[in-house]
């Protein structure tokens, strides 16, 4: 442990850590964030890839949320095009559910409520006419369209944890915080490193605990402190199947039990079905989605789509623990997605996060920061690394790359520009060749890139390259991906990840 102080550590690498860690160090300060696993290890990866509004909780009367997250959607859509874009949801109307007005009225409120600039309004359906309503069941004649829009959760948070390095930030990732001792001007923070065990002390003015779901744990077992305020871990499970339509919307699907699920197309070739509301009992790390859930999402989708689905076509399967503020709600659907930030000055500041949903993460962070004393955000519109080219431009930025490196092909090409954006002409390089990127592992992966997610993402093994950085293990044989995990065994520490300006 050093003389220096640092200004700011936080404990937690999902998406409002790294949220707060990106805007501390873009406003100067000196920051250093510990994460226990990989970026998004956990609830920040498990989400539905939604930056949205939330058209279910306006039935909760939860309006100031609504109206953030409706605000935030076209923000954050000008901030990082390559990695989010709009979706036109298809929203059938079920006769024996809410009535047609009331839906009507809904979306109304959801097209005006957050001063939508780019995304085209609602508007009523005629699924018996339309395309969207061929594989829904000959009962679903009419219904509604409206925009929301997708987002890579776990690439969010990696280049908000990049760009934060960028700015000047410490990343420390599979370093676990195992203690911290207050002072009345400072925190010491002991890290041990999952690595190599090795142990380390930090010195910081104020920390911020964004754990997620283990916020609570890291209030009272690793900080020693007593908190009033809780959590209520709530699971949300999601299943992948097989492609189950071929156009490209997705659907907002209405359920007797007050839910609602999604239906919506996932990396080409499959779709993603999701989520539940259930109550978590168990460790935060350990959520499955469970076959009851499994069966639940299949039946759900089989009332709508002419088609049955069931646990056959399931490829794949992925849960998260929500970590919502506790605010007595009488089930996990009602329990609020707003979030909480509660500062114990005491001593020096200790800032905890509760609740919260990824759409608002930077707002979040903006408010952060604000309850710490630190004005001035800047954040808003700001590209996130590769995101600096127009919000509707990925089209033609993906043809620029086809034509500099014809060798790609269209679907290679396009997967590129959608995971790096303008930086995947850095990441090729000189190429002249698919040969001249190394050794290819097969769904277009090669070893240029897997170079540039260990020495610019902080990816350190298979996992965290096939299942968060980029989906490609939906689309690898067991065989391939023992081939990233061989070789990222060898080098995933090889290289020093840096901000790669």
């Amino acid at each position: 442990m050093g003389d220096d102080i640092q200004d700011l550590f936080v404990i937690g690498g999902g998406v409002n850590g790294c949220g707060i860690a990106r805007d501390a160090a873009g406003r100067g300060l000196s920051v250093t964030l510990a994460e226990q696993g990989d970026l998004a290890q956990a609830t920040s990866s498990a989400s539905s890839k939604l930056f949205h509004g939330g058209l279910r909780y306006l039935e909760y009367y939860e309006f100031r949320l609504v109206r953030e997250a409706l605000r935030e959607r076209e923000v954050l859509l000008v901030a990082m095009p390559h990695i989010a874009w709009p979706m036109r949801f298809v929203l059938p109307h079920h006769k024996g559910l809410r009535p047609r007005w009331l839906l009507r009225l809904g979306l109304f409120l959801y097209d005006h409520m957050g001063g939508r600039k780019h995304l085209p309004a609602a508007r009523s359906l005629d699924l018996a006419a339309s395309p969207v309503g061929g594989v829904l069941k000959p009962a679903y004649t009419k219904g509604f369209e409206y925009s929301d829009c997708w987002v890579q959760d776990a690439r969010l948070v990696a280049l908000n944890a990049r760009d934060a390095a960028a700015r000047g930030a410490t990343i420390l990732t599979r370093t676990k915080v195992t203690g911290a001792r207050r002072h009345a001007d400072h925190w010491e923070v002991t890290t041990e490193d999952a690595t190599t065990g090795a142990e380390t002390r930090h010195r910081a003015r104020a920390l911020v605990n964004a754990a997620g779901p283990w916020v609570a744990e890291v209030l009272g077992d690793t900080l020693g402190i007593d908190s009033d305020e809780h959590i209520r871990l709530v699971r949300g499970s999601h299943i992948v199947t097989r492609r189950l339509f071929a156009h490209d919307q997705p659907y907002i699907l209405q359920g007797g039990d007050g839910r609602i699920v999604f239906a919506m197309p996932y990396e080409g070739e499959f779709t993603l079905i999701g989520t539940t509301d259930a109550d978590h009992d168990g460790p935060p790390g350990a959520a499955e989605c469970t076959e009851a859930e499994a069966e639940y999402l299949c039946d759900f989708v089989s009332d709508y789509f002419a088609r049955p689905v069931t646990k056959a076509d399931i490829v794949w399967r992925f849960s998260g623990v929500r970590p919502l503020y506790d605010d007595g709600a009488s089930s996990a659907t009602a329990a609020t997605r707003d979030y909480v930030l509660s500062l114990d000055e005491d001593g020096a500041p200790l800032l905890s996060v509760f609740g919260g949903k990824i759409t608002t993460y930077r707002r979040l962070a903006e408010h952060a920061l604000e309850k710490l004393g630190h004005g001035d955000g800047w954040t808003a519109g700001v590209a996130l690394p590769g995101g600096d080219f127009p919000w509707d431009g990925a089209e033609a930025l993906t043809e620029e790359l086809r034509a500099a490196y014809p060798f790609l092909g269209d679907d290679w090409a396009a997967r590129l520009v959608r995971t790096y954006g303008t930086e995947a002409r850095a990441l090729l390089g000189g190429a002249k060749k698919a040969a001249d990127l190394g050794r290819s592992f097969g769904a277009t992966l090669t070893e240029a890139e897997l170079g540039w997610l260990v020495g610019h993402e902080f990816a350190r093994s298979a996992e965290d390259v096939l299942w968060r950085r980029t989906k490609l293990g939906l689309h690898m044989t067991p065989g391939e991906a023992r081939a990233v995990e061989d070789w990222m065994a060898e080098n995933g520490r090889g290289y020093e990840t840096h901000s790669g300006d």
